[in-house]
């Protein structure tokens, strides 16, 4: 493939299009207000992004109802008062020429200690309990309800977080999900939660509605092979625009014995994706490594980090094929002049991203 490839359009089943294979990757970052509303912090935080030329901009996760809360400054969807805020950020990043996509969680057994907190099972590490069913059903409840939220907010569409050990990937673990009812037991059942989202998301708000589903690949108290199944399923089934796959790092190698000498890139890529498209996040920090996670088969990238370091990173990368993201870390006011917030600087304080004041 030629470079000018990350700069392609690349159109989804729903009819949305996206106008280059660079969508900013859902990142915590703590800037909503503390009842869940949508800050002008994280407005303007999206919305420079959507001016730096990603052809798709997503918002941190939100949570789907307030047990599901996973950290304090976090998005919330599950009211209807949230909708004025989302939708001015929903139509100020669309006049971007850029797709408007709202991610929604649950945190599950991740959730803010403090508070009642449940999972598939029960859980002695964090004191979960284990959901009933009807809990779950509520649970799945929503998920669509928050989806339909999103879409009368005017977003283009929504991702489910189904990764990073997270309610839905807490389900689909067979170390974490010990249950013994429909949510349990085999991978399908395991799965349920998700696919009866997905099956409402798409009888509530239609095939031009953008779905995608974020999945983690290995580790997360996963099997890989599990998830290779999966994946190939629901791409068969073909009622997911995407399937976002969070690798950590798209080059590395599967840590599973059946799957060494691929990347976990072309371990996904290699699946038959139908009309489903695959995007791929994890090390994403130049030109060549975007480009090269095409070649290994990805439909697009998403990129985190360097999109904190840069708002306009694809724009870097159309000016410059072999661009490279600048090394962290980096001084308090280059970062704000990024649009990054005071509690999103305190945050990445612990990733080591700023540099430490002298003093």
């Amino acid at each position: 493939m030629a470079m000018t490839d990350l700069f392609s359009p690349l159109t989804f089943a729903s009819g949305h299009t996206m106008k280059n294979r660079f969508m900013l990757a859902p990142l915590t970052n703590q800037q909503s207000h503390a009842d869940g509303l949508f800050s002008q912090d994280e407005h303007d935080w999206l919305v420079m992004r959507a001016k730096g030329g990603f052809g798709a901009v997503m918002t941190a996760a939100g949570y789907v109802q307030p047990g599901g809360k996973g950290f304090e400054g976090q998005l919330g969807f599950d009211e209807d008062r949230f909708e004025g805020a989302l939708s001015q950020v929903a139509a100020d990043i669309k006049a971007q020429d850029c797709l408007a996509i709202a991610q929604l969680y649950h945190a599950g057994l991740r959730a803010i200690p403090g508070r009642v907190i449940i999972g598939p099972s029960d859980d002695e590490p964090t004191g979960g309990r284990a959901m009933t069913t009807e809990e779950v059903e509520q649970m799945i409840e929503a998920f669509i309800a928050c989806a339909q939220r999103s879409q009368r907010a005017g977003f283009d569409g929504i991702e489910m977080h189904g990764a990073h050990s997270y309610i839905l990937c807490q389900f689909l673990s067979p170390e974490l999900n010990r249950r013994d009812d429909r949510f349990g037991g085999s991978l399908d059942n395991r799965a349920s939660p998700i696919r009866e989202a997905i099956n409402g998301i798409r009888a509530r708000c239609g095939k031009q509605f953008n779905l995608g589903l974020r999945l983690s690949p290995e580790m997360m108290q996963l099997r890989t092979d599990e998830m290779v199944e999966l994946v190939g399923q629901l791409m068969a089934e073909g009622n997911l625009d995407y399937i976002d796959m969070s690798l950590w790092d798209c080059f590395k190698e599967a840590n599973d014995e059946p799957f060494k000498g691929k990347t976990l890139t072309q371990l996904f890529a290699g699946l038959d994706c139908g009309q489903t498209r695959l995007g791929v996040a994890g090390q994403i920090r130049t030109g060549a490594s975007a480009q090269r996670a095409l070649d290994e088969g990805a439909d697009f990238v998403l990129v985190g980090r360097a999109a904190i370091a840069e708002h306009d990173f694809p724009e870097q990368v159309r000016r410059d094929p072999l661009h490279e993201m600048p090394s962290p870390p980096f001084a308090s006011d280059y970062l704000v002049a990024q649009g990054v917030s005071a509690p999103f600087l305190t945050y990445l304080n612990t990733f080591a991203f700023v540099e430490k004041e002298e003093a």
